[in-house]
């Protein structure tokens, strides 16, 4: 935990500095507890193994007690150091271990932990009050932490001694202190708000989450109802109509360990069992399977079947085995291909939409219709398009990747007052696929960028000019990447990764954070952004070296390393190119550059233009004042207010947005309206 950046703390009797912090820790050296929701803010040391709440470090502002009423008339002395040797460890009062905080009479060899100490102390203190349907004292206080609703900073009830919060407004949810609860017929639940007993499991037996302080619980069955399971509806006693079993399934509320036979997990609470055979299932989402879907890492529908029967089957999302005796969704037209339960109704890999009984219509796909043997028809053109051989277009770009005809079979506009051609590959991509970078169908569509605002792939993060997209916004690269992924870079396959908020995974390429999507083997704690991981393996730079520069992943090298293109410094332990037979270094960013679909005349926005950097005197980017290294460079044309046209040029869209940040509080504000502020007419 980095406490670099925490106020410092100083204790009575101990050593060193303690830092606070809000984050769970270890358990407290006072109360042996960990930090939890209602305990708030703690502190600890980074020299030792110690921790404390801020609850319990309040008692070090307190050496001594004269008053308390089980040992009257004696000092009790706060030791911080645990028990003397010559004493009983335990507490004298509630027998418990007394750690390495305590207080003692050394007269009479008397021990008492924080807990019987605090209890007193806070008790005392005119400042709480006693409710009944709490066991300690408790202020009134202004709190964002309420176990209940997780709310906001509102007046609610603190309890010092144990930490209960919880707000004013939810106090009435739990007026009952005993109810009967339909998951729990047999015997009523008795309310408690500080905590489960030592003798159960801390956990709901319904939902499976902590219930910390507030619970409702019944001591002869051991049975524990966090209050959300009790304020809200029920679970259902038994499900019927069900399209994962053909029997009613009834509830067992208990705790009991199995194994869930509709997906395959472990489960420990609360299954829905089947009285008239031998089928059990972990909770209510199982029993909702849907019977038939589309999912968006296969291109035929998928129907769920229990059991998936014998077989070696490996799952195609996670890439884990599949327990064939268990529930899962297997292809009917692909034998060998299935997948686990819970994977393909996750949220980003199944649309929500099911499909049984739904007619399955015969989708039109197919980029292009053909005429006749030398001319086609394709969505992206007005045009009719004729096949033609592989040479006589030098210096063309194909209009869906943006890369140069060179020596490729192509398709090319039959109009001779049109330029639009296209690789005979490009022209092959079809019209709709789906892929696991979205749950919904991907349609293709011709990019063109000609408004006020960049736009890039959502992926890799790259800007892309024009071209080819797929969905919203997903280029070709990204878009024809298959899992699992194999990049020569790793010896295991790699699979894609949405993360969840608050996370992020660094590539293992670049060093950059990420905290959306990665490709990556969780295994091996190797990441890799979709740049990196799409980067081409081979490049071709004439210009540089005679021979393909091929991507090297990084080395350990004691001396310094330096780009041929930018002659700047470059770190070896970050991927670059290199020619294998010149021995020269290059940049990723100075051989690729950073915008996707790249050709000359394309546009990043409306009025800065792609232009090839062949001439013999290369511009000098405003923002880094470096001549421009790469293949292509940006160019912007404005005019100053008495009409004067005048020339920016930037090497990379990089730049670009340094300068745009730097002259606008409004990224949105882009061109030519932020122009004016740069002052730049030559």
């Amino acid at each position: 935990m980095d406490t670099a950046t925490f106020p410092v703390f100083k204790f009575r009797g101990h050593a060193h500095d303690l830092f606070i912090v809000n984050t769970p820790f270890h358990q407290c050296a006072a109360c042996d507890r960990r930090t939890a929701v209602g305990y708030g803010v703690g502190y600890i040391c980074n020299e030792c193994d110690f921790s404390i709440h801020h609850i319990c470090a309040f008692l070090f502002n307190i050496p001594e007690i004269f008053d308390h009423p089980s040992h009257d008339g004696h000092c009790l002395k706060l030791l911080t150091t645990g028990a003397p040797h010559h004493t009983d460890p335990n507490c004298h009062l509630c027998g418990k271990y007394t750690k390495s905080i305590l207080y003692h009479c050394s007269d009479c060899k008397l021990n008492l932990d924080i807990d019987c100490i605090s209890h007193h102390i806070f008790a005392a203190s005119k400042d709480h009050l006693l409710v009944s349907w709490h066991h300690h004292p408790i202020q009134i206080c202004y709190t964002d932490i309420c176990e209940f609703c997780n709310g906001v900073n509102e007046l609610g009830c603190h309890c010092l001694q144990c930490g209960f919060r919880i707000h004013l407004t939810c106090v009435p949810v739990f007026d009952s202190p005993e109810i009967t609860h339909p998951s729990h017929v047999r015997l009523p639940l008795k309310l408690l708000t500080d905590g489960a007993p030592n003798y159960t499991d801390p956990r709901c037996h319904i939902c499976g989450e902590d219930t910390q302080h507030l619970l409702y619980h019944c001591d002869i069955c051991k049975f524990n109802l966090d209050l959300r399971c009790a304020a809200k509806s029920p679970p259902p006693i038994a499900l019927s109509n069900l399209k994962v079993h053909e029997h009613t399934l009834t509830l067992m509320p208990r705790l009991i360990s199995f194994v869930c036979d509709a997906c395959g997990t472990e489960g420990d609470r609360s299954p829905y069992i089947c009285v008239q055979c031998d089928f059990m299932i972990f909770h209510q989402k199982c029993a909702q399977l849907p019977r038939v879907i589309h999912v968006n890492h296969h291109d035929h529908r998928i129907s769920y079947k229990y059991p998936l029967g014998p077989g070696e089957w490996r799952c195609g999302v996670c890439w884990e085995e599949i327990d064939w005796s268990y529930g899962a969704y297997p292809c009917s037209l692909c034998p060998n291909y299935a997948i686990h339960s819970l994977c393909a109704t996750r949220k980003d890999v199944w649309d929500g939409k099911e499909l049984d009984e739904v007619p399955e219509e015969v989708e039109d796909i197919e980029p292009f219709k053909r005429n006749d043997d030398n001319t086609i028809t394709h969505f992206a053109h007005e045009h009719n398009l004729m096949s033609l051989g592989k040479d006589g277009e030098e210096g063309s770009y194909c209009g869906a990747c943006a890369r140069p005809i060179s020596s490729y079979t192509f398709y090319k506009c039959s109009r001779s007052d049109c330029s639009f051609i296209l690789h005979e590959t490009c022209a092959n991509l079809r019209k709709k696929k789906r892929h696991f970078l979205s749950p919904e169908q991907l349609v293709i569509s011709q990019w063109k960028n000609y408004g006020n605002f960049p736009k890039w792939c959502d992926a890799c993060l790259l800007v892309c000019s024009e071209g080819f997209v797929y969905g919203v916004m997903f280029d070709l690269v990204c878009s024809s990447i298959d899992v699992p992924f194999i990049h020569e870079s790793h010896p295991h396959h790699l699979l894609y990764l949405k993360l969840q908020d608050g996370h992020f995974k660094t590539c293992q390429s670049c060093g950059i954070d990420h905290t959306k999507v990665v490709i990556g083997c969780l295994k091996c704690n190797y990441f890799l952004d979709f740049h990196c991981a799409t980067l081409p393996l081979t490049v071709s730079l004439p210009r540089y070296d005679d021979h393909p520069l091929t991507l090297c992943y990084g080395e350990k090298a004691s001396g310094k390393y330096w780009c041929d293109i930018c002659e700047r410094e470059t770190n070896p332990e970050t991927w670059f190119y290199t020619g294998l037979e010149s021995g020269v270094t290059l940049h990723i960013l100075c051989v690729l550059g950073d915008i996707r679909y790249a050709k000359p005349g394309g546009n990043i926005c409306e009025g800065f233009e792609l232009q090839l950097n062949s001439s013999s005197t290369r511009p000098i980017c405003l923002n880094c004042k470096c001549r421009c290294p790469g293949t292509f460079f940006i160019n912007f044309v404005g005019y100053g207010e008495d009409h004067d046209g005048y020339n920016v040029f930037f090497c990379s869209f990089y730049c670009l947005k340094h300068v745009i940040f730097r002259y606008s509080n409004d990224y949105h504000i882009m061109c030519p309206p932020w122009v004016k502020k740069l002052e730049l007419k030559t």
